[in-house]
């Protein structure tokens, strides 16, 4: 991380869109254990729920609010003065007003067009406010709204005395040169702080959010793992520790909770996490093929960008079909093996890993070793002894 990187402000929704996963249901408990994980881990501002849900709901909310976090806590309403009033009860101070910014989601939601949605905006904004509350404005299905017509909530929103702005890639429709140019005109028509919201239909929430922060967004909203509705959403992890490798950004996140938050999400989600997953995934540090292990072993550099120290983690060698002699080496350091049992072993390993389409675990493939360089060094011996 560079000192004079611009600071970024992460805001974690996964106790509000996360939860909206299908089949995710976190209890009262889980949602407390979380939000004082992630409030560790250095989040600026944890999107806690929907009050409107209901009494358990505002329960909830309000435990985490009165918890002596850290971090600030927010509450996500509709633009209705109810989903104001419900958050009131919570004793949140900070409230999320979301507004449909496409003309589609204006005329499905709403029943109205721009000039309609940018009033009950600037009204409901004024209730809360009137009423003591922090405001953030949402702007659902902003990639899909015109320029004209989000420029026309910012000033809603700005006049109104809301804070921050949120454009929501809602359908995760956007690309990054797209993400980045959008942003670009957001922040040319307001004042606000601007946040972005990326979901990840196409694959793209980490690129786009990326790409909306160089667009000039300051406020990054994330779920732990992406979790969230269809493919999820940005990854908080991803974009920690792609802000930090990068140098381009600089935030509060403790890279190296990151794993403990992850194990933990995971869990109460009861979703496991991917062998793959960036980041945080098991396999991430691991290597099998024979020219990466090769060269690792001679410089760690040579195929290392990201430190697994910093997460906490080690490079792992993983003997299978794709290993070479180095590789077999480094794992039976200690058994004296010469060029015709490594051959052998390697060989044997090769097949097995073919065979059960798997890694060979390395104290089996020691053991492989071992067992060819007792029937190497038999043989030879037999020879010795041979008239």
């Amino acid at each position: 991380m560079q000192d004079s990187a611009p600071r970024i402000f992460v805001n974690d929704t996964t106790l509000r869109d996360g939860e909206q996963a299908p089949g995710v249901a976190f209890s009262h408990d889980e949602k407390m254990a979380v939000a004082r994980a992630l409030d560790a881990a250095g989040i600026d501002e944890i999107e806690a729920g929907t009050p409107a849900m209901g009494p358990d709901e505002i329960d909830t909310i309000a435990a985490i609010a009165n918890a002596d976090l850290s971090c600030a806590v927010m509450a996500w309403c509709r633009a209705l003065e109810t989903d104001v009033d419900a958050a009131i009860a919570t004793g949140v101070q900070r409230v999320n007003i979301s507004v449909p910014a496409s003309r589609i989601q204006m005329q499905v939601k709403l029943n109205a067009g721009p000039t309609e949605a940018a009033e009950r905006l600037r009204r409901i904004v004024s209730y809360a406010r009137d009423r003591d509350l922090e405001v953030a404005v949402g702007c659902e299905d902003s990639s899909r709204a015109t320029p004209d017509d989000l420029a026309l909530l910012a000033r809603a929103a700005q006049d109104s005395g809301a804070f921050r702005i949120r454009y929501a890639d809602t359908l995760g429709v956007l690309e990054p040169f797209g993400a980045f140019e959008a942003i670009r005109r957001l922040t040319d028509a307001t004042d606000l702080a601007v946040e972005f919201h990326g979901h990840d239909d196409l694959g793209l929430a980490t690129a786009n959010t990326l790409a909306a922060l160089r667009g000039g967004a300051r406020h990054a909203s994330v779920t732990v793992l992406g979790l969230g509705e269809r493919a999820g959403n940005a990854p908080l992890e991803e974009i920690a520790v792609a802000a930090a490798q990068t140098g381009q950004f600089a935030s509060r996140i403790n890279i190296a909770d990151l794993n403990d938050l992850a194990a933990l999400v995971a869990d109460c989600a009861g979703r496991p996490i991917g062998e793959a997953k960036a980041i945080v995934g098991r396999d991430i540090f691991s290597h099998e093929s024979g020219v990466h292990v090769s060269g690792l072993l001679k410089d760690v550099h040579a195929y290392q960008a990201l430190d697994p120290m910093a997460l906490g983690r080690r490079h792992a060698i993983v003997i299978g079909k794709h290993s070479g002699l180095a590789a077999l080496r480094a794992v039976c350091s200690d058994l004296g093996l010469d060029p015709e049992s490594e051959a052998m072993a390697l060989a044997e390993v090769r097949a097995l890993a073919q065979r059960s389409k798997r890694a060979v675990p390395v104290d089996h493939a020691r053991r492989i070793a071992s067992a060819f360089q007792e029937i190497v060094s038999a043989r030879r011996a037999d020879f010795r002894v041979w008239p």
